[in-house]
């Protein structure tokens, strides 16, 4: 099924409501979107592909807005295969076309497809360029880095449309999330989750794409993933500003903890009670052990504070926390003030570890006291919770 944006520009893009594990590693309960555009002008341009599990229908979207005209332009913001993995099905099928890349772009191609033939069938475009197709133009922008170093992204200034590439997409098939979003915090939670696990660790490069777009005038944001975005742009683009800078969105506390035996999560469900009791205007808890590490991700990237909650292991911190610390280390995380508690039976490590780790981060302030309880919470225990939620609250 195909969507129009004008009546010159259509949505081809397909859901997969199959897949249940985006990039093999995020949890995609709403399934995920691949998007793709076309643009019917004087030269028709058709604005990436899509998965290959989704090949069938997005080919027969393609040829309903084609209408029985030939493609002139393949434009590749991006060439991860979930967006791609057509581009030599598309050259075949239209011996006519012509590849429209970056250089990076076209070195990458021969490595997704074997034997694949080039020669005069490309078209490598630099930052500042322009595609005429009529009435429509496409302006390119290089954005190396978000999330790949070959990705460009295009605006169309006749319509105002920003073709994104990967950025201002969101997990979720449209069936689920809607074709056309305004502002709403469900657009805003699963774009977030998006956002700090596939581009957090290149804030500099959304930064610098960020800039590069400030003086363009932008009605409709086109992404690769999710709804297209055509109202309170201010609100998209904001979210963008505070995330790429590494900024706090939401003032309050991330109590995150990886517990064995259930001792660590009192102490951590303890801890967050009296930071809710001492005024701290948002508290949000989460295990570790059974939650989704990449939501765990978001919400360390979401608040400026966090409390890291763990038990010791073999010498040093149990593997969820460990696992959840190496994934902010990997995703650029900093900027943040850190609270610690530990528990051992016999001889804490936990802490030490943590400590180690957070080491390896920018920027990251690591609050006194460190809280060490032994095995359970006991009423002792209770003035060192204090300490540390005045420390975190100061």
């Amino acid at each position: 099924m195909i969507r129009s944006l004008s009546q010159s520009v259509k949505f081809i893009g397909v859901d997969d409501t199959d897949l249940d594990l985006f990039e093999s590693q995020y949890v995609v309960p709403d399934g995920m979107s691949y998007n793709s555009y076309v643009i019917l002008d004087s030269k028709v341009a058709v604005l990436d592909t899509a998965d290959a599990r989704k090949g069938e229908e997005w080919k027969a979207n393609l040829a309903e807005a084609l209408a029985g005209r030939k493609p002139d332009y393949l434009v590749v913001h991006h060439m991860e295969p979930d967006h791609s993995a057509l581009v030599a099905w598309m050259l075949e099928e239209y011996p006519s076309v012509k590849l429209v890349a970056t250089a990076t772009a076209l070195r990458m191609l021969p490595q997704f497809f074997e034997g694949i033939a080039l020669e005069d069938r490309t078209l490598t475009v630099r930052e500042g360029d322009s595609l005429d197709l009529g009435e429509h133009s496409l302006k390119f922008y290089m954005a190396p880095m978000v999330h790949w170093p070959e990705v460009m992204v295009s605006y169309d200034a006749c319509e105002k449309k920003l073709f994104s590439a990967d950025a201002f997409g969101r997990f979720g098939a449209m069936a689920t999330t809607g074709f056309l979003v305004s502002e709403d915090d469900d657009w805003a939670c699963e774009a977030r989750r998006y956002y700090f696990n596939i581009c957090g660790k290149y804030g500099v490069q959304v930064q610098a794409l960020l800039k590069k777009l400030a003086g363009v005038e932008i009605e409709t944001i086109c992404p690769l993933h999710g709804p297209v975005l055509n109202e309170n742009l201010d609100y998209h683009l904001g979210l963008y500003q505070t995330w790429s800078s590494y900024g706090v969105e939401t003032e309050g506390i991330f109590v995150a903890y990886a517990s064995i035996h259930g001792g660590t999560a009192a102490a951590a469900v303890k801890l967050a009670e009296i930071l809710r009791e001492k005024g701290c205007p948002k508290v949000a808890v989460a295990d570790l052990t059974r939650s989704d590490l990449a939501e765990g991700v978001e919400d360390a990237f979401r608040y400026g504070k966090m409390v890291a909650c763990a038990s010791s292991y073999d010498g040093g911190v149990f593997t969820p926390m460990h696992d959840f610390l190496y994934r902010l280390q990997a995703k650029g995380w900093q900027g943040r003030k850190v609270g610690l508690l530990e528990n051992g039976s016999w001889a804490p490590s936990a802490g030490r570890t943590m400590k180690e780790m957070f080491g390896a981060m920018k920027d990251v302030e690591i609050v006194e006291p460190m809280v060490t309880i032994r095995s359970r919470m006991h009423s002792e225990d209770l003035p060192k919770l204090e300490a540390l939620a005045d420390a975190m609250l100061a």
